[in-house]
This record gives structure tokens, sequence and C-alpha cells, in this order.
């Protein structure tokens, strides 16, 4: 089978850009369901302490593996772009080099992960009964570390060269496989959270073999190796030079990330399962951003490859607002039918009344989301880091967290999550505001 590799370099933005999408936006479907069937198992076989310690070991994971993937972000980058000039030479360079540093960062990472998660479940106050599940849950994904990271890394290359079908296939079959081991390890076997936590570890290591069967088969061109050979300490640096800023924004997010989740483990675990559960609706209206940011980033790098400014300038705006209006109709669409979707997950009548206020609050503002991270995509595919990530560290650390912690302590701390529109609206501002930098004026010259 021939597989049609996306040239965002001439043809219809828009028809691009949505041919593109779409693989992604149904992996993004298929990542939700089995996130969402993880929750729904455990809310309704477990109960409103197990989906507590499941929603709030997202963020110690977040925090130890996000520099690498920013890194993994910059090789994607590096791949639109040498795709872009059709330097096939280079692209498989890059590849190679990126398989090398793979292993060079999952063993290291693996080991902090099991010894430092428990340490920030302390940091973050996670409620005692909720601590022990966490912390075990945290352990057994953490020797998951190389499959996740396998995987993202090499759904980055595919994406750079124009291929985001194949993250569907091979996320489909991690999907099928997760559901099933999540209802065999929770439903028939009774292992609770930690068999949530098996299956997760085990799809992800599924989805990174059959990306690499995959690469090797049908981009044969692009010479991948599971053991590289051709590692480039030039090209490490590029990469580093890329991605390392964008690592590090990651990196500063999720200390945020953290601090935030510790504000609302102040409120105890209810309110910790009430937002696990209402970011499950968060994260079904989002489906688009995902896909349409990854598109935003391939389109610009592979027109800024071609030195096609006319067509990098056209896309500034319209790609972002795209993902603005689907997100919007999504956002208000879901609030509107909240309740009894939240209904699936428990019948606890405390958790779904607090789970429907996180709704009311957030949802309806995510379409700013949605516009700010198409920007932050776009601008980031042109080779400009360093802007997004100053915005993207003032909104968490200037903006989110303060109003939270002024909401929490001088109104109610169940309401904590208004912090998080309000930071969005500072960063959209600020994000329209790049495109009146010189930097961008001076690309916006060469496409005239």
């Amino acid at each position: 089978m021939n597989v049609k590799k996306i040239d965002m370099t001439k043809g219809s933005m828009l028809k691009l850009i949505i041919l593109f999408a779409i693989p992604i936006w149904i992996g993004n479907i298929l990542q939700q369901l089995y996130n969402t069937v993880d929750t729904l198992v455990v809310g309704n076989y477990c109960g409103p302490v197990s989906i507590a310690a499941v929603g709030t070991s997202a963020q110690p994971v977040e925090f130890l593996l996000c520099i690498f993937l920013g890194l993994g972000t910059g090789v994607s980058i590096l791949v639109s772009q040498n795709t872009g000039k059709g330097d096939t030479e280079a692209v498989k360079k890059v590849i190679s080099t990126a398989t090398a540093f793979l292993y060079m960062c999952a063993i290291p990472l693996t080991i902090l992960g099991i010894f430092l998660g428990p340490l920030i479940l302390k940091l973050m106050k996670v409620p005692a009964d909720t601590f022990d599940l966490a912390s075990t849950y945290l352990i057994i994904i953490f020797l998951g570390t190389l499959g996740n990271m396998g995987y993202n890394m090499n759904a980055g290359i595919l994406r750079g060269i124009g291929d985001s079908i194949s993250s569907l296939l091979f996320l489909l079959v991690s999907c099928v496989v997760n559901i099933v081991l999540d209802l065999v390890f929770v439903v028939v076997f009774h292992m609770g959270v930690h068999g949530v936590a098996l299956a997760t570890s085990i799809a992800m290591f599924i989805s990174w073999f059959i990306s690499i069967i995959y690469i090797k088969n049908k981009h044969a061109y692009l010479e991948y190796k599971v053991i590289p050979t051709n590692f480039s300490k030039k090209i490490l640096g590029t990469i580093i030079a890329v991605g390392l800023p964008l690592g590090l924004n990651n990196s500063i997010y999720s200390i945020g990330h953290i601090l935030m989740q510790s504000l609302i483990n102040a409120q105890g675990s209810t309110f910790i399962a009430a937002c696990s559960v209402a970011q499950k609706l968060t994260g079904i209206a989002n489906v688009a951003i995902t896909a349409l940011s990854s598109a935003a980033t391939t389109f610009a790098g592979q027109n800024i490859g071609a030195k096609n400014y006319k067509r990098v300038k056209y896309g500034a705006l319209r790609i972002p607002l795209f993902s603005a209006a689907i997100t919007l109709t999504a956002g208000l669409i879901l609030t509107l039918f909240c309740r009894p979707i939240l209904g699936l997950f428990t019948d606890n009548s405390d958790v779904l009344k607090l789970a429907t206020q996180y709704t009311y609050v957030v949802l309806p503002f995510t379409w700013g989301y949605a516009l700010l991270n198409g920007i932050i995509s776009y601008v980031n595919g042109t080779g400009e880091v360093r802007y997004p990530t100053i915005i993207n560290i003032l909104m968490l650390w200037a903006v989110r967290i303060p109003a939270a912690y002024i909401i929490s302590t001088f109104f109610d701390g169940t309401f904590v999550m208004a912090a998080v529109p309000i930071s969005f609206a500072f960063g959209v501002t600020a994000m329209l505001a790049y495109f009146l930098t010189p930097k961008w004026k001076k690309l916006a010259a060469m496409a005239e």
C-alpha cells in the first residue's frame, strides 16, 4: 500500500488542513475514548476515591516527561521543514539522531519517575485516602515510559513528513487493547486502579511497536532503524535548539499545573473526582484542537522550508480561527447536555454537582484555548519558539496561578477553575500581538 503524504505547499489550504487533520482528529477521539473508558470503569467499579487517584496522577507524569516531549515537537518541526525543502537525506539524519536520543532519555526518566512520582504527590498535598492508590498508579505508568516516548516521537516524525493517517491506524489498535485490558484487569480480576495503569502502559508499548513496523514498511525510503547507526551531534544540537525552549516551556507549565492541582486537592477527594470527570467533557470538546494545531505546525513548517512566504502569511489566522469555531460549537453542545453525560461516570450526587459547576465555568470558553494553541503551533512551525514560550509562561505564572490563589483564598475554592478561562483571554490577546512584531512583519514583507 502506498501511503499518501500531504504536500502543504500547494493547493487549497482548507482542504489540505482538513485532510491532514481528520486522521489525527479521529485519533484524538480514540484517545479520549480510552481515557473516558478508564474513568467509566474506575467510576462504576471502584468509586470516587479511585477516580481522584487517577485524576491527580496526570501532573507528575506530565512534569517528568514534558521536556522530552518538547524535544519531540522540535524533531517534528525539523522533519517538516526538511520535507518542505525536499531534502530526504536531512530527514533521515534527523530521524536517526532522534531515535538514538530516545533511548538515551527513556531509562533515566523511568527511574526518575518511579522515585520522584510519590514525592511530587506529597508536594501536591494529595489527600491521605487517595495517596497510596495514586502512588502505585504512577509507578506502573512510569514503567511504560519508553513506549509512551517512542510512540509520541514516531507520531511526530510521521506528521512532519505529511503522513497523519498512520498515527490513527496504530492508535486504533492501542485503543482496543486498552479498553479490553481495562475490562479484564478491573472487572474480571478486580485489580482496580492498578489494572487501569497496567492496561495504559501495555497499550502505549503496543502503539510504539506498531509505529516502528509501520515506518519501516510504509516509509522504507526513510531507512528507519530500531537501533540507529547514523547519529549526528550537529543535528542533535539543532533538535535541542528548536525543541528545548518548547520543553522548558512545557516544564514550567507543568510545574504550574502541579500548583493548580494542589489547589484542587486542597478541596478534598470529592472535588478532585469531580474535576477529573468534568475534564473528560473538556477533552471531548477539545478533540479538534490537537489535530488542527498539528496541521498548523506542519503547514507553516513545510511552507517555510519551501520559502513560500505568501502562503505562510495566508494561513496564520485562518487555521487557528477554524479550530476555535469547531471547539466553540462542541463546547456549547456539551455544556447544554453535560448533566446526563456526567451521570455516566458516577452516581455520587456530590461529585455530579461539582462536576457540573466545573463544566459551566470552563467548557463554554475552551474556544479561546483552541485559538491560542492554533496560533502558538503555527508560529512554532515557522521556527519562532521563544515568543510563544514567553507568552505561555506569563499566561500561567502571571495570570492563571495568581487568579487561582485569589479565588481560592478570598472567594470559594470550588470555583478555582475560573482562572483557566481568564488565562485564555490573556494568552489570545498576547499571541495576536505577535503579528505586530518586527519578526512577523519581516516575514509578511517577504510574502509581498
